[in-house]
């Protein structure tokens, strides 16, 4: 009698082949058997006419605290993630000295926008080193899977202590110190190594975070101290993407050590004129294991009373009268007419960006109701609806904020998006050398709530797209699963095949929807963060357990840490 059995689903198992009806048998937390199952099962899911997926493994996360203190990893265990990758972006919390832990904290709220406070209260601080650091989150009870990378941002914090954030260069042997570290963690399990490069990255003082400025001798050095450690993973954020001097070391860094490198761009530039595409395409000609992510849509800041911005943020009066008031008391303050008529007489104080002309912003800030749409046209957006109403963008744009007990939410695309279309991110998502990443699971707690990326990818592109040509299920399933398992080593998960890891989604596909974002202040310390909802996962499993039913938790803990292995993906399917 096997331990459980899914009957009659519907199965995309994760490998791009297309799908078909069988059973699912699970023993002792591995699929033990697919097809036509004659025994029996001491718990049996009928999953008629329901897909059954493989777990999504979603590999850029910023869980790097709050895997310290929650149990369900949520919002991401709510849209049927069963592994998550964090220390993304060169940020986490080891290696840390102690009096280094509220620079890392600083520095994790400025590039993440995770609140201080909650992580100050969340974190207990069982470790020092990196392999300390591992063994505390491998103690920890949790729902689902987590992995993570040696951060940048720590290592340079840990040998270099205050000068880490500035431009000077490390010496020799700080550089041979931080080599060895990186080693240290990959060697005891860290996935990999990443960086950042991006100006966009600053810690809560606006401070440039580590690395930012390290030439091409530290970062070729840092990522050579994985040489030899087979599976690992240089990540890179960077606004150099494409520049010559960049692609030279990280193409060496790759022909050096046989790893793979994924490419992470933060900045719209990067998406212009095809430009991430062209560098998967130049990889792919050359051979080279270097991978960008990419996300399901183009990254979105959410405007709203309950996010951290929208357009009168930088008002005089919004600053001085209303920004500290609780919801309620505000909604009922901008109310009055005359509030409204006081705001649209004033001019932002925030000059720079795209706040420094409103109305022109408005034209790419989407009301998101309570149905998303993430592929809007122009008259759907602010300064559509304002023009069809023959009144002021920023007119409507107040209305909108306060109207339905300023609840509602507005998407704002960061770039890739000028068309009103996205053509250009399905391209870049069909290339072969990309990789579906960037929820940013955990992250940007006030003004992004893209945890839910999995979810929307197979909505918007495996069923709702109208705009435009849409995704095979297939393919979806498998760039959510084996694809991204097995770019960073993992040869366990993401396909429902004998032997693997019994990970799996029972969705209800035509149910499956994503609802509008909402404040929760659940967080340590009261902490705000803005989260997704969904519907459709019937149920979620995690190594044979289910771990979620109609979307609520079961009180299952089947969770482990990820370590990296030394296990090729031949020697692994042999094992399995």
């Amino acid at each position: 009698m096997y331990d459980l059995i899914i009957r009659n689903g519907t199965i995309i198992d994760g490998s791009g082949d297309a799908r078909f009806v069988a059973d699912v048998a699970v023993q002792d937390g591995r699929i033990t058997a697919v097809g036509k199952i004659e025994q029996t099962g001491h718990r049996e899911i009928d999953a008629t006419g329901k897909l059954v997926t493989p777990g999504w493994v979603d590999i850029h996360t910023h869980y790097d605290g709050q895997a310290t203190w929650d149990p369900l990893l949520a919002p991401s265990s709510w849209h049927g993630v069963t592994t998550v990758v964090m220390g993304n972006c060169g940020v986490g919390f080891a290696p840390v000295k102690p009096q280094d832990r509220n620079f890392l904290i600083e520095l994790m709220e400025g590039v993440e926008d995770i609140p201080g406070a909650a992580l100050s209260e969340g974190i207990n601080w069982e470790w020092e080193s990196f392999p300390e650091y591992l063994d505390a989150l491998e103690r920890f009870p949790r729902a689902i899977d987590v992995a993570t990378q040696v951060p940048h941002g720590a290592i340079r914090a840990y040998v270099m202590g205050e000068r880490c954030n500035t431009d000077y260069a490390p010496t020799g042997d700080e550089v041979e110190q931080m080599a060895a570290l990186v080693r240290e963690g990959v060697a005891a399990g860290a996935l990999g190594f990443s960086s950042s490069k991006t100006l966009l990255h600053k810690d809560i003082h606006g401070e440039y975070m580590p690395g930012t400025f390290s030439g091409r001798d530290e970062m070729l050095a840092l990522g050579l101290g994985m040489k030899g450690l087979p599976n690992a993973v240089f990540e890179l954020v960077s606004d150099h993407l494409g520049d010559d001097d960049e692609w030279a070391w990280v193409k060496d860094f790759q022909a050096q050590t046989g790893l793979g490198v994924t490419l992470i761009a933060t900045t719209a530039p990067a998406y212009q004129n095809n430009k991430m595409y062209n560098l998967a395409e130049q990889a792919r000609l050359e051979g080279h294991e270097i991978r960008p992510q990419a996300a399901g849509r183009p990254t979105g800041v959410l405007h709203g009373l309950q996010s951290s911005f929208h357009a009168f943020v930088g008002h005089p009066t919004w600053r001085a009268e209303l920004a500290g008031l609780e919801h309620d008391a505000l909604v009922t303050k901008l109310q009055d007419p005359d509030m409204k008529a006081q705001l649209l007489s004033e001019t932002s104080v925030i000059q720079s960006g795209p706040m420094q002309d409103l109305d022109n912003l408005m034209k790419m800030v989407f009301p998101l109701g309570d149905e998303p749409n993430y592929e809007p046209s122009f008259d759907e957006s602010v300064a559509g609806l304002a023009k069809a109403r023959g009144e002021s963008p920023l007119s409507v744009m107040f209305d909108l904020l306060v109207a339905n007990d300023g609840l509602e939410l507005f998407y704002q695309p960061l770039g890739g998006y000028q068309n009103y279309s996205l053509d250009a991110q399905k391209k870049l998502l069909e290339h072969p050398n990309v990789l579906f990443g960037l929820s940013d699971g955990g992250a940007h707690c006030g003004v992004i709530a893209d945890a839910g990326m999995p979810t929307f990818i197979m909505t918007h592109w495996g069923r709702d797209r109208t705009r435009g040509d849409q995704l095979s299920l297939e393919f979806i399933v498998r760039s959510l699963t084996s694809s991204t398992a097995e770019a960073f080593g993992m040869f366990d998960r993401g396909r429902i095949q004998v032997g693997m890891i019994a990970d799996l989604n029972i969705i209800d596909f035509e149910q499956l929807r994503l609802f509008r974002p909402e404040a929760v202040f659940d967080l340590p310390a009261g902490g705000r963060r803005l989260v997704q909802r969904a519907k459709g996962y019937d149920w979620t499993i995690k190594a044979g357990e289910v771990i979620f039913e109609q979307g609520e938790h079961t009180g299952a803990l089947p969770g482990k840490l990820v370590r990296r292995t030394d296990d090729s993906k031949a020697s692994a399917r042999a094992l399995n």
